[in-house]
């Protein structure tokens, strides 16, 4: 199996997954690596869970389609992403729940929306700047991404959701569901008194 075949695969299986258990509904969410001689990205309007690897959409360096189904309307985010992260091999973006609801809320720090509650969303998402609300499409919010891409590899967009680059198709996968799990658990600790870990201990991990 090529290298391009092997990795039309993995973006179905973890869609199927992703869609399986709920993290995204209808046609929402967006998956995306970098390949040799460009881009693999989910076609727009179509279910995470009935994704086909003959259809997905191949995109050059530039963007430009070059076979497949036409990607992803989001597919800007995507590529600010990769733009301004050269180590990144994929991209995933969901609207799922949890992290939605948290995108919403009035009372987040923008510059780090979640607290450290656990020592593993420290290690592979760390700190989680907040975009500004754009309407869906608006090459304006690509623009928004860029300027905090290069120091982030996970944002959220405001009544949006998260979008997650990683070195790796399932470092990024990995980092978007310990994004997605952090969100519930905040959402569920909201209004109580919690212990977060302390500068010190975010510090030991990051280290």
């Amino acid at each position: 199996m090529s290298a391009e075949a092997a990795a039309r695969d993995a973006i179905c299986r973890l869609g199927h997954s992703i869609f399986a258990r709920g993290l995204t509904f209808g046609s929402s969410g967006n998956i995306s690596m970098r390949i040799a001689d460009g881009y693999l990205m989910t076609p727009t309007n179509v279910s995470l869970g009935e994704l086909d690897p003959a259809r997905l959409a191949k995109l050059s360096p530039d963007g430009t389609l070059l076979s497949g189904d036409a990607p992803t309307k989001e597919s800007f985010l995507h590529r600010a992403m990769y733009e301004e992260r050269g180590s990144a091999e994929a991209v995933v973006h969901l609207h799922s729940t949890h992290s939605v609801a948290v995108s919403c809320l009035a009372d987040i720090d923008p510059t780090n929306v979640l607290p450290p509650i656990t020592a593993y969303y420290v290690m592979r998402v760390g700190t989680l700047p907040l975009i500004p609300y754009f309407k869906p499409g608006d090459p304006k919010l690509a623009d928004a991404v860029r300027t905090l891409a290069g120091r982030h590899h996970a944002v959220l967009l405001a009544n949006h959701g998260p979008v997650v680059a990683g070195t790796s198709l399932s470092a990024a996968a990995a980092a978007i569901e310990e994004l997605e799990e952090t969100a519930r658990l905040h959402l569920l600790l909201h209004g109580h008194r919690t212990r977060y870990l302390t500068e010190e201990q975010v510090r030991e991990l990051r280290g």
